[in-house]
């Protein structure tokens, strides 16, 4: 009978905890987007009458009242990397009030020699601070958990649930000790990821460090270096001067595609990208006056600084035409319209004495 009424009022819930569960959504949502933090996923599920039954069946003796029910709405919140779930529990903290008597912190309660389900589990209420709907009182009363775990200890949560976990079969011990391995495996998976994503970010940091220093010849050329190289805008001196020709507005556009050019030509450091446009940028000068002269545009594009000092630099090579050719697959793919302008400015830097 006490079952039977804690059913009925689980069934008049329902349109509250539904109401919940999008409020929960929303400002975790905006939490996470406000702190630039990305997730692997988020999830929210309201428990089942079939569930709940069960529940009552094994445990009714327990609950006075539907209050004394904490998991009745549930919130999963899985990020990519463990070290993330104590982040997001700080902000957690801020947002929703906790329960702290009845949260529990299973990452802490496997004993050194074993392997098995790790997870932050808070109880949470939501405080009227950050909603309150006079209409709805039950909506700052009712508790709800959040769940906080890493993308391999939700793997290991869900395998062990389906193989072992609440099963009404008994799992033999050898099944449980091969369980407990992967476990084991799955943990130090999640530790490596974490100190490698460290070692990277360092790594990073490290040559964010040196490109601003200036020590440019002791950086290695790669896809993080030149990011940062072009974020300290190395051409946009000759830019300025090329737009002056015909006092035109600059637009800007990506230099990231002669990434792929740099590695073409050879170069093996940003320093030897400073050192082509030292030697080049009078030549890619002159050659923009020869181009822009009398035409009278009044918008260029910024990136023109930069492909004509590899214009010199490739012909100053002694790469010719077939060169230039190559550099514009290169930067822009196959076309029958860049052997005509390979021809076109190879005769303009004749002109200029570039060849």
């Amino acid at each position: 009978m006490h079952c039977e009424m804690l059913l009925d009022a689980f069934r008049a819930e329902l349109p509250l905890l539904e109401r919940m569960k999008n409020i929960v959504l929303e400002r975790l949502r905006n939490c996470l987007d406000d702190n630039h933090i990305i997730v692997a996923g988020m999830e929210a599920r309201i428990k089942t009458e079939k569930s709940l039954t069960g529940k009552l069946e094994l445990k009714g003796y327990k609950y006075h009242s539907l209050d004394d029910i904490t998991d009745l709405l549930g919130v999963r919140i899985i990020t990519f990397y463990s070290d993330e779930v104590d982040l997001i529990s700080a902000l957690v903290e801020q947002l929703f009030e906790i329960d702290w008597k009845n949260s529990v912190d299973k990452r802490k309660m496997l004993e050194i020699d074993r392997f098995g389900y790790m997870s932050l589990h808070y109880i949470c209420r939501i405080p009227e601070a950050m909603y309150h709907d006079p209409a709805m009182p039950q909506l700052n009363q009712i508790r709800f958990e959040l769940q906080m775990r890493s993308t391999l200890q939700h793997v290991w949560a869900n395998m062990y649930h389906d193989m072992g976990y609440k099963s009404e079969v008994e799992i033999p011990v050898e099944y449980h000790r091969n369980m407990s391995r992967l476990a084991g495996m799955l943990e130090l998976a999640d530790e490596q990821f974490n100190r490698i994503r460290k070692e990277i970010n360092d790594y990073r940091r490290n040559v964010q460090s040196l490109v601003a220093s200036g020590n440019l010849n002791e950086v290695p050329l790669n896809g993080d270096t030149y990011r940062s190289f072009i974020e300290l805008k190395p051409f946009k001196r000759l830019a300025d001067k090329i737009a002056a020709i015909n006092q035109a507005e600059l637009f800007e556009d990506s230099l990231m595609p002669y990434y792929k050019v740099f590695l073409h030509l050879g170069m093996k450091t940003i320093g030897d990208i400073v050192g082509m446009r030292n030697e080049c940028e009078e030549g890619a000068y002159q050659l923009a006056l020869l181009q822009l002269a009398g035409t009278g545009l009044d918008i260029v594009a910024n990136s023109v600084a930069l492909q004509n000092i590899c214009i010199v630099y490739i012909l100053k090579q002694g790469f010719g035409e077939a060169g230039l050719l190559r550099f514009f697959i290169s930067l822009y793919g196959e076309s029958d319209y860049h052997a005509q302008r390979a021809q076109r400015i190879y005769e303009q830097a004749r002109k200029i004495n570039i060849v």
